[in-house]
């Protein structure tokens, strides 16, 4: 090896040495001092910054397969006429029910708490409700119009929907396995549940969870604060409440 090639290793070795007496301590200095952030390498969406924040309530997740459960892409006409879709709520935190106008059961029950829900959040203009009809051969927007006049809906935010029966028999039972049905020997010619589904600003389905730590990840909407308890089911609305609240902060 040639003198001159010596000196090129020891001036590469010289300048490496000082690269690293200079700057390498800077660097653990940012590190320590957060200033170099991991999510550089992460998505950007608004829930990683939430877990970033600290603002994520402790609401759960319901999880299939390891993954967070997402309202699925939806988009029906409501009662203005208007084609709704589930981009529509992003941003809102929405209770989400299946029923029918001409229902001579829980239907009516359901309709008042929700209005009940509906009047405790009357400045929040990110809260709504999604109503689908599981009846849409009778419910069209102009029915649909009048039974939210009926039961005094003023939430610009909460939209009754009508379209395709297999779409909205598909959202239902596949998409919130919310359960919906016709059934001739019913009352009214249909079956469904009674329940309520909690979503949040993100498209996500939300709950509290129960004494052993699974979601609940349903609100039952047949029974009143007023009523308290009926049949042995114990009333949701105000845990329902309480849980939208907290949704909202987030």
């Amino acid at each position: 090896m040639s003198k001159k090639s010596q000196y090129s290793y020891v001036g590469i070795a010289f300048i490496i040495l000082v690269f690293g007496i200079i700057f390498i301590p800077k660097i653990i200095d940012r590190v320590k001092n957060d200033d170099i952030t991991r999510s550089e390498s992460r998505s950007e969406t608004v829930e990683t910054k939430i877990e970033e924040t600290g603002n994520l309530s402790d609401m759960a997740f319901l999880e299939i397969n390891g993954s967070k459960k997402k309202v699925p892409e939806f988009s029906f006409t409501n009662q203005d006429g208007k084609t709704i879709s589930n981009k529509d709520y992003l941003g809102k935190v929405y209770v989400v029910e299946f029923f029918f106008t001409t229902c001579p059961t829980i239907c009516p029950r359901m309709s008042r708490n929700l209005v009940e829900v509906q009047d405790e959040f009357k400045s929040f203009e990110n809260f709504g409700v999604a109503s689908f009809t599981i009846n849409p051969d009778f419910d069209t927007p102009e029915v649909l119009k009048s039974y939210a006049t009926n039961y005094g809906v003023t939430n610009p935010n909460w939209h009754f929907m009508t379209g395709k029966e297999a779409d909205i028999y598909d959202l239902a039972n596949n998409g919130f396995t919310i359960y919906a049905g016709k059934n001739a020997e019913a009352e009214g010619g249909f079956e469904h549940s009674g329940n309520f589904a909690l979503i949040d600003k993100n498209g996500y389905i939300r709950s509290r969870v129960d004494e052993f730590g699974n979601p609940k990840i349903y609100y039952k909407g047949i029974v009143s604060r007023a009523e308290q308890e009926e049949d042995g089911e114990k009333e949701e609305i105000s845990m329902l409440i309480q849980d939208i609240t907290k949704l909202l902060k987030e």
